[in-house]
């Protein structure tokens, strides 16, 4: 492979990983899937044109779709809808090239979005615990788990605040900054809150591509700030449908 696509892959490995890790909902699963893929394309030649994070995309799935299939569950989304919506709102690829990615027409990938959206809007509600420590952020972000009709647990603007919020609340979801300036450090903050208290976890951050090294436990959910309300309910369907697996 030449030097230019390698470096084009290296760069585009954090994507990568988060875009794997919420597919598998699993840091370590997430991780071996992006080694196998990277694999692949380190061995073969291009098909087409696609940008080195494309390619990326479409490898994962494709490794990903030969070990899951594409069976619909009763009362689940598909692996292919699941693909279409992380593409769309976690990774912001744009419909068509969602489409290409996934080896779909236009018009398939537009059917399976839409029934995607359809059962989505049917909602998995929960209760959320914010903690953010910015308060304009954290009212942005209350009206989006609002809009997603789920319950707000909470706003915590500290480590401390969020500690003790969760031990009150027992939220079913904790949406967490991980900076949170002179108040602490979310990851700190969620690190304690689940020693006693089992949830879910969405990380939310700007800089996405200094979380998802793949060198130490790192988050299986990262949303990138700012994000629309259709990819906090994409990541809520992802991290609240994951926990219920592990847990049955």
């Amino acid at each position: 492979m030449p030097e230019s696509q390698r470096a084009a892959l290296i760069q585009a490995l954090p994507y990568g990983r988060r875009y794997a890790r919420a597919l598998t909902r699993s840091q370590p699963r997430g991780d071996l899937l992006v080694a196998e893929s990277l694999r692949t394309l380190t061995t073969s030649r291009p098909a087409d044109d696609l940008p080195a994070l494309c390619r990326l995309y479409q490898e994962i799935s494709r490794h990903f779709s030969a070990q899951s299939g594409h069976h619909l569950e009763e009362g689940s989304l598909s692996i292919l809808q699941r693909q279409l919506l992380l593409l769309l709102t976690l990774e912001e690829v744009s419909p068509p090239m969602a489409a290409r990615i996934l080896d779909l027409s236009d018009a398939e990938a537009e059917r399976e979005t839409e029934r995607a959206y359809s059962f989505l809007r049917t909602g998995i509600q929960t209760s959320v615990l914010i903690i953010e420590d910015e308060p304009i952020i954290a009212m942005d972000i209350e009206e989006l788990v609002l809009q997603c009709g789920h319950k707000v647990a909470g706003v915590a603007h500290t480590q401390e605040d969020a500690i003790r919020i969760a031990r009150e609340t027992r939220p079913g979801l904790i949406l967490a900054d991980i900076n949170l300036g002179s108040g602490g450090d979310g990851m700190r903050a969620v690190a304690e809150i689940t020693k006693t208290h089992n949830a879910p976890v969405i990380y939310v951050t700007a800089y996405p591509e200094r979380l998802l090294t793949g060198e130490t436990s790192e988050p299986s959910f990262v949303i990138t700030k700012p994000f629309e309300p259709l990819t906090l309910a994409v990541a809520t369907y992802q991290a609240v449908s994951s926990f219920d697996l592990a847990s049955s």
